[in-house]
């Protein structure tokens, strides 16, 4: 009796260690194969979703959405029905990559072993997954993510779910970046040079330039800065109640999220280094540059950076230094400053104003200083075939670009002060073709359909519903000059493979990129209110790309309750239709091609807002 008790004891113990065994090596089969496969994702993709008034919130059955979504819906591929083509369910990332960026993921860097020149930034630019290493998985909120407060209000506080990293709080704490109070982050307007408040500072450049009243703006005459090195953007939101819109530029660096911090708070912001390659952005943009201690070295590579900048500039326009170097007299910031004043003077820069901290230089009006300088001298002009609007994966090069022979004779760019440059047709138009007719009825065509957008949105939004819009293929620009009296600020978007419309876009006293929507955008997860694509569908059609993969694009950076207008064929609506309930998108209204617009249908879609269980937990 004894012996047969031990013997079943015995059994007992084996059978344990061996289950214990078969469920750790199940556990390797499952974490390893997701992570050799780049899809961790696929664990959290068959979490179901409560529907919780508008919301969705995951972790919970709910027969208001069909039940419980089954572990077998999780699908990579679409599967033939028999109403044709069933959309697949798109599963959810892990939590992890609530904030990923998939062409600025230093994850990715190390894992492809890819070999950059950390030296020159190479580590910060884009650098976008092949496509068997893309996440096709739709990106959570945080823990405990709330609707973005509104703007104005945005500018001086945001929820601190939204965006949880306190650490620039920290390291910042004596320069008035921002401060955590409770549930919410608070901006008081300061910056690593201006801790006093950017409105104090930005006076301060005004006054030092002699424009009247210490308004920056200069009577309409300077609209567009900017801001290298911006940090969370405070210099370019309180440029905003001027009149003047800043494109606020910052790596992906150690201060993690600062432009994450930048487009929460509704302030236009890009992720972007002056690295190696042109800035996404046509020549003569900017009336003034920017950049109060913003840690870059000018003078590395012969003064590259500061080409990139010189490149950037409209004749005439400003390039405003806030650093040590202009003032400190230390022998290493003396000799910093020769170094770079006879680079500049050498590039016909000239001192506008120097006053305390800051020194402000000016580029010239015309091509004269250029041809008067001595043979041999360096940096050379750029070679006559050097196109200045090509930017889209093109390297800096180490020129000077001098202007077009319009700009040389008419002593500047020729454009109208602000408000009127938005709708008067700008001088560079010709480089294109394109007549003063063409513009204006561009004009009239865009905001009939932006009048027809709205009372389409009308009973889903107010007045402060939407402040980040993206229009996806801008082309001239109006699209967002049709929005000039909705309090919003627009990224129009140039597709890098035609016409290079993006100068005139600028022209018109507004900002944008250059892009392909074959690839992820430099851009958070969440940081856009509403997205207009135009064609866009069709257009990456015809180069092969995935029209799945730049809905997770536009969901990635679409906020939850944010909106999305598709124009495009009717085949293409019909499209998107297929994966609305995939995506937690809800159709607000379509409307059918018509003989005006060609056979162009338009599609107004909602993003619901969903939280996965690990992230409701944190509402508690």
């Amino acid at each position: 009796m004894t012996r047969g008790r031990a013997d079943g004891a015995q059994k007992k113990r084996l059978l344990t260690s061996l289950c214990i065994v078969a469920v750790f090596l199940v556990f390797l089969y499952v974490y390893f194969g997701s992570k050799n496969s780049g899809e961790s994702a696929l664990e959290y993709g068959s979490r179901s979703l409560r529907k919780l008034g508008g919301s969705y919130l995951a972790g919970e059955e709910d027969s208001d959405i069909g039940g419980k979504q089954d572990e077998s819906s999780v699908k990579l591929a679409l599967d033939e029905g028999d109403d044709g083509i069933t959309p697949k369910s798109f599963p959810v990332c892990d939590d992890r990559h609530s904030e990923l960026i998939p062409c600025l993921d230093r994850n990715l860097i190390y894992q492809m072993r890819l070999k950059l020149d950390l030296s020159v930034m190479e580590h910060y630019e884009r650098h976008c997954p092949p496509p068997e290493r893309r996440f096709n998985c739709l990106i959570p909120p945080p823990p405990g993510y709330k609707i973005p407060i509104k703007w104005p209000k945005s500018r001086d506080e945001s929820w601190k779910a939204n965006i949880p990293h306190t650490h620039l709080a920290h390291e910042k704490s004596d320069q008035n970046w921002m401060v955590v109070r409770g549930d919410k982050i608070h901006f008081p307007g300061g910056g690593t040079h201006f801790h006093y408040g950017a409105d104090k500072y930005i006076a301060s450049i005004a006054n030092m330039l002699n424009f009247p009243n210490d308004i920056l703006n200069n009577e309409g005459r300077l609209r567009t800065v900017f801001d290298v090195g911006c940090g969370v953007a405070s210099f370019g939101g309180y440029l905003l109640s001027s009149d003047i819109i800043a494109m606020s530029l910052a790596p992906n660096d150690v201060h993690q999220n600062q432009i994450q911090f930048a487009l929460e708070r509704g302030i236009p912001a890009y992720l972007g280094v002056l690295g190696t390659k042109r800035l996404p952005y046509p020549s003569r943009s900017f009336e003034l540059a920017h950049c109060s201690r913003c840690r870059i070295d000018w003078l590395q590579r012969d003064g590259i950076l500061l080409l990139e900048l010189d490149r950037l500039l409209r004749p005439g326009g400003y390039f405003a230094y806030s650093s040590p170097e202009a003032y400190a007299q230390d022998e290493e910031d003396l000799r910093i400053w020769k170094e770079m004043s006879a680079l500049v003077e050498r590039m016909c820069w000239r001192i506008a104003a120097k006053k305390n901290q800051t020194v402000i230089w000016q580029k010239p009006l015309t091509n004269d200083c250029y041809l008067e300088r001595e043979p041999g001298t360096q940096p050379p002009l750029c070679r006559s075939d050097d196109d200045p609007d090509a930017v889209w994966g093109v390297l800096m090069e180490t020129c000077i670009t001098p202007y077009s022979e319009h700009d040389h004779k008419t002593r500047g760019s020729g454009l109208a002060p602000w408000p009127a440059r938005l709708t008067t047709p700008p001088p560079r138009l010709a480089d294109f073709g394109y007549s003063n007719e063409i513009f204006e009825k561009d004009m009239e065509l865009w905001s009939r359909r932006v009048d027809n957008y709205w009372s389409l949105l009308s009973p889903k939004i107010s007045s402060d519903t939407i402040r980040n819009v993206m229009d996806m293929k801008a082309h001239l620009g109006s699209f967002a000059a049709a929005l000039k009296d909705k309090d919003v600020w627009v990224m129009n978007v140039v597709p890098e493979d035609g016409p290079k419309t993006l100068k005139i876009v600028y022209d018109r006293g507004l900002i944008g990129s250059v892009h392909s929507w074959c690839e992820a955008y430099s851009t958070y997860p969440r940081t856009y209110d509403l997205l207009h694509a135009w064609t866009v569908f069709s257009d990456i059609e015809k180069k092969g790309c995935s029209g799945e993969d730049l809905l997770l694009e536009m969901d990635r950076i679409l906020r939850p309750t944010g909106f999305a207008i598709i124009r495009d064929r009717q085949s293409v609506i019909e499209f998107v239709k297929k994966h609305l309930a995939a995506l937690h998108w809800e159709a607000i209204t379509a409307v059918d091609s018509n003989s005006e617009d060609g056979d162009e249908a338009v599609l107004v879609i909602q993003k619901k807002l969903w939280l996965t269980s690990e992230s409701f937990r944190g509402t508690d």
